[in-house]
């Protein structure tokens, strides 16, 4: 006997809990992805204009406290952010122009070196229980030849495109620069102006996390430059003691790189590797590597925990997504970027999550 149709269940009931459970979450991502991938496609059309900002906020964290300290003794705001960025500016002009001025007047006898360098390694690997032949040394040194030659060629043929790199980076610059005056002049009453493109519901808790999220930052920052000065100097008085070239101008370039999370001291730390190997040979080189591990494992184990762990709360897992992310994204602005992003997100939802019914809260 049939039933009667109006005896059969709806549609929906007749579907499983577990399935429709499912389907309900899995319409609910697609959203969230469609709505994650519009955002990371309007990020990469203006990426210029986020990275310039972006840098101009963290540039703006490590320099308020100073406006802020003039501002107590009396300095009128406006002098006391010209005073600020105008020292802060220049200071980061001089740290490039000596990079350069050191790298460029060296260059020759570090060529020269190099050269030396390369017969010593031959002799190395020849002499070495490798077992490795002439011959594969010298088809290895061809390889490598070619390869530096195509990346010539392909840089020599590219000048435009260089010519349009440059642009763009003198107009981050300058945007940067403008972003960080107007941030340290008149920070909080462009946050009070961005609350109003919030819903009305949400003003009074995003009020509360602001702040939260803007120390945050701060002591990111100030860890950072802490950490990156700690390791600039000790690995450069390392190889320095060592009589490795250009000791001063790494230290400098391993403090700018400490600022992108994990790949920037591998990175520093290897370049100072090499260019002792280079100067003065595979026993240096292997001294310096275990400096530059030493000083990084200080780092990871010691300096990280004390100085970072109540400003970044978060997992070594997050922050190498978060680099990798950022890297792809963005390049190495993003990189830098990620990691403090993540850092301060995480305050944000945290506050909203805990205290987000706009009731006032103290750091803690």
């Amino acid at each position: 006997m049939k039933r009667a149709p109006s005896d059969r269940p709806a549609p929906a009931a007749a579907v499983p809990w577990g399935v429709r459970v499912a389907a309900e979450a899995g319409w609910r991502l697609l959203v969230i992805a469609a709505t994650a991938w519009v955002l990371v496609q309007a990020v990469s059309a203006v990426r210029l204009l986020v990275l310039s900002l972006a840098a101009a906020i963290l540039v703006a964290a490590l320099l308020q406290p100073t406006v802020a300290r003039l501002n107590r003794h009396g300095v009128p705001q406006w002098l006391a952010t010209l005073l600020t960025a105008l020292c802060g500016f220049v200071l980061i002009g001089l740290v490039g122009w000596f990079i350069v001025w050191q790298v460029m007047s060296n260059l020759e006898s570090l060529s020269d070196r190099l050269q030396e360098g390369v017969e010593e390694l031959k002799r190395w690997l020849l002499d070495s229980p490798f077992h490795i032949t002439e011959a594969q040394i010298d088809n290895l040194t061809e390889k490598l030849s070619d390869g530096i030659r195509s990346m010539s060629d392909e840089l020599t043929s590219a000048g435009i495109q260089g010519v349009t790199v440059i642009l763009e980076f003198l107009t981050g610059v300058l945007l940067t620069v403008f972003s960080t005056l107007f941030l340290l002049y008149d920070g909080a009453r462009i946050w009070k102006w961005s609350l109003k493109f919030a819903p009305a519901a949400t003003r009074p808790a995003l009020q509360g996390a602001g702040p939260l999220a803007w120390h945050t930052l701060t002591a990111y920052v100030h860890g950072t430059v802490i950490i990156a000065l700690i390791d600039a100097v000790a690995i450069g008085v390392g190889i320095h003691i060592l009589g490795v070239p250009l000791a001063l101008p790494l230290a400098v370039v391993i403090f700018v790189a400490a600022f992108v999370p994990l790949v920037g001291a591998l990175v520093s730390g290897a370049l100072a590797v090499l260019v002792a190997f280079i100067a003065e040979g595979v026993f240096t080189a292997l001294l310096a590597f275990l400096i530059v591990l030493g000083v990084q494992q200080l780092e990871g184990q010691i300096l990280e925990p004390l100085i970072l762990s109540r400003a970044v709360r978060v997992h070594p897992l997050g922050v190498i997504l978060a680099v990798t992310a950022g890297g792809l994204l963005a390049g190495i602005g993003g990189a830098v970027v990620a990691v403090p992003l993540v850092a301060v997100a995480n305050t944000i939802v945290s506050y909203l999550a805990n205290r987000g019914d706009g009731r006032p809260h103290e750091p803690v």
